[in-house]
């Protein structure tokens, strides 16, 4: 059973899921750094969890609001050995539940080329890709997506 807890940006189990996270990335797009934009930042993320089975950490995402009525994903993250269990399905359900409880009324994300495993699980769970936003709008290998609720 997965448990979603809240946790800092910070926090030990955070750091190791952002990290290995980052690091895989850095492997699909070739560079250490390919993010377009400012990388999230405790100061600008409103709100993070981490997916627990039992008491090894599994996934993380977190939420960073935009304007009153909408925020972006940031950080979704599943590690290798756990895809494909539905965890990452729980994380995206309990950012949606918690954007909601916030007003939102639209969650956006940005993942890239060199991810189809992303884009196929969020047009799965509902997600449109809409032209890129932000940061994103020049990044050829961005791919941006949006869900109204």
């Amino acid at each position: 059973m997965i448990e979603l807890r809240e946790v800092t940006w910070d926090h030990p189990d955070s750091d190791r899921l952002r990290t290995d996270q980052q690091a895989e990335i850095a492997v699909r797009y070739g560079t250490p750094d390919s993010e377009p934009g400012p990388k999230p930042s405790a100061a600008d993320i409103t709100i993070f969890f981490l997916a627990y089975d039992g008491g090894d950490a599994v996934g993380c995402g977190g939420l960073r609001t935009l304007d009153a009525s909408h925020g972006e994903i940031k950080r979704m993250y599943v590690i290798p050995g756990r895809r494909g269990t539905g965890v990452a399905t729980a994380i995206l359900r309990h950012l949606e539940v918690e954007a909601r409880s916030r007003g939102w009324d639209r969650l956006v994300l940005e993942t890239g080329d060199e991810q189809p495993d992303a884009v196929r699980f969020y047009e799965r769970e509902g997600y449109t890709r809409i032209p890129n936003f932000g940061y994103y709008a020049d990044s050829e290998l961005s791919i941006c997506f949006e869900k109204r609720f």
